[in-house]
């Protein structure tokens, strides 16, 4: 069967429709109950840590750590969310290996351009050096 759109169609309403997804655009005066009346906390707090940092007003140096908003599941269990974009000391030394590797990478690309280019130099030469004792030899044969 054909779906059914179950939105708004300008200001028609079907009544087959059980549910509207509708957003408050603008509000009154008034309070509408079960909705805008009560504020209940959110859920869950943020996981980045600028985000965690913004959150919170904190400093670059401050420990974001220690301002994960923590959810208490019992009196013993407590869970929180593993930070993302967290700059750590290993995160660090990783960064560091990593182009230490490009840059030797770098250098020993250089070096093995440079021996390839001196080998084809040489080849060149060697080459010419044929070439010229060939024609030498074909000139020889010619005048005798």
């Amino acid at each position: 069967g054909c779906r059914k759109r179950k939105s708004v169609r300008g200001c028609v309403v079907g009544p087959d429709l059980a549910t509207l997804s509708l957003v408050i655009s603008k509000k009154g005066e008034a309070e509408i109950p079960g909705l805008t009346d009560d504020q209940r906390p959110r859920r869950l707090g943020p996981k980045r840590a600028s985000n965690i940092r913004k959150l919170f007003n904190l400093e670059k140096k401050d420990d974001v750590r220690n301002f994960v908003v923590r959810r208490e599941l019992n009196e013993k269990k407590k869970k929180a969310p593993k930070i993302q974009r967290l700059v750590t000391p290993a995160m660090l030394q990783r960064k560091r290996y990593f182009r230490s590797q490009t840059r030797q990478r770098m250098v020993l690309g250089k070096k093995l351009k440079e021996e390839y280019t001196k080998r084809l130099s040489e080849y060149h030469q060697e080459q010419k050096e044929l070439r010229a004792a060939e024609v030498a030899k074909k000139k020889k044969e010619k005048k005798v």
